[in-house]
């Protein structure tokens, strides 16, 4: 493989990635809204040369080069977060504006960078003659950030396109990621009997039965355990609400909303479990649920899954990762030295999900990711483009 012919490629076709992620950030496309700018991707794969292009029933976008018989994924979600409060941004969060070699605007970290680099890597692939014996599927997938992997869970069921590896391109700051802690969501419910406000020893107040629960799972945060590399579960309290017939009645309900980050080991029967186990739980007869998600696409489909997203981690001696750190020495010149993120992505799904061995590489940092700063320099479209050009014949090679 001709390293250095990449690496030029990747520098002629910086200013075009990077004009193309300023389009792409001009399109608002939060989850459920991604239709305009998933279109958008589509132009540009057809133009740089993509060997197929079409979207699926959920609405991602899968560009194909290739026919060989390894089928690598390299997957970018294409939905951003909302802007929050306009006032608090710097730049135009939809106007992509380039200073000083950075590019500023909602989803350029988070993770629209990633995408401009897959398009005009795959010009690069095509241009080098880098095919080889393996289909790539560039894949523009729509509402991570309301539900992780949940796209992901559709291509896989109900498209039936099963990779043998996915590479996952949220920000990484160049580096090699294995893996992250996975999360869930749950609710617990306590009941309760109302009576009038002004007797009410007469009732049975949900929110005093309640008031025990939490408590204990603040003291619950603090002995949960982890492995090194990936760290220690958490639990926090994200929602409190309660319900009664009036202003001026005892409520009859309350409801806590968790946010459970999941350790290495952790698993959605086990985090119930040591829920249920706690006696204040018992004690007030509480119940514990995993909501569901079941939101329309933009193009319609509901496709409901609970929220739970499995913690996952590739082994540092695995294939797969060995064929990402060569590439990356081949690439860049020294060792890459494989990280993990502190958020969640669509690799609950790939690997957390499904075991289809996944890792991460992308440009931008995660600490710009939904933040009023969201940025990416231009310099890691070159970077990101190189490596993503030269991966796919790397794995198949050493396959």
């Amino acid at each position: 493989m001709n390293y250095k012919q990449i690496a030029r490629l990747a520098s002629d076709y910086t200013d075009d990635s990077a004009k193309f992620l300023r389009d792409i950030i001009a399109i608002p496309s939060t989850s459920t809204k991604e239709g305009p700018v998933i279109d958008r991707i589509g132009e540009e794969m057809t133009a740089v040369g993509f060997d197929e292009v079409l979207i699926d029933g959920m609405g991602n976008i899968h560009g194909r080069i290739g026919t060989g018989k390894h089928l690598i994924a390299m997957d970018g979600h294409i939905d951003t977060v909302d802007v929050g409060n306009p006032k608090n941004w710097k730049h135009d969060p939809f106007k992509g504006k380039l200073e000083n070699g950075i590019i500023y605007g909602r989803g350029a970290s988070d993770m629209k960078g990633a995408m401009a680099a897959l398009v005009y890597a795959g010009k690069i692939i095509k241009e080098a003659g880098l095919e080889d014996d393996y289909t790539l599927m560039v894949t523009g997938t729509v509402q991570e950030e309301d539900c992780d992997g949940l796209c992901w869970q559709y291509i896989i069921k109900e498209e039936k396109i099963v990779p043998e590896v996915v590479v996952i391109t949220e920000p990484t700051n160049l580096q090699i990621y294995r893996g992250h802690r996975g999360r869930m969501e749950l609710e617990i419910i306590v009941e309760g009997v109302s009576c009038h406000g002004s007797a009410p020893e007469r009732g049975d107040n949900a929110i005093y039965k309640m008031a025990p629960i939490i408590q204990d799972i603040e003291k619950l945060n603090e002995r949960l355990t982890g492995e090194p590399f990936l760290g220690k579960g958490t639990v926090t309290i994200s929602q409190i609400r309660s319900g009664a017939p009036s202003l001026c009645a005892v409520a009859d309900m309350a409801a806590i909303y968790l946010d459970r980050r999941l350790a290495l080991g952790d698993t959605i029967d086990s985090v119930i479990k040591e829920l249920e186990s706690l006696e204040s739980f018992q004690r007030a007869g509480a119940k514990v649920v995993v909501p569901q998600y079941e939101v329309a696409s933009y193009k319609g489909l509901k496709y409901p899954t609970q929220k739970y997203y499995p913690t996952w981690l590739l082994d540092e001696n695995h294939p797969v990762l060995n064929a990402a750190k060569r590439t990356y020495r081949n690439v860049f010149n020294k060792d890459a030295v494989p990280g993990k993120w502190v958020f969640s992505t669509n690799g609950v799904a790939t690997m957390g999900m499904f075991n289809i061995p996944s890792f991460g590489f992308g440009p931008a940092n995660e600490i710009h990711a939904h933040s009023v700063d969201d940025q990416c320099p231009v310099r890691h479209l070159t970077e990101a483009m190189k490596f993503y050009a030269a991966f796919p014949k790397s794995f198949s090679a050493s396959e």
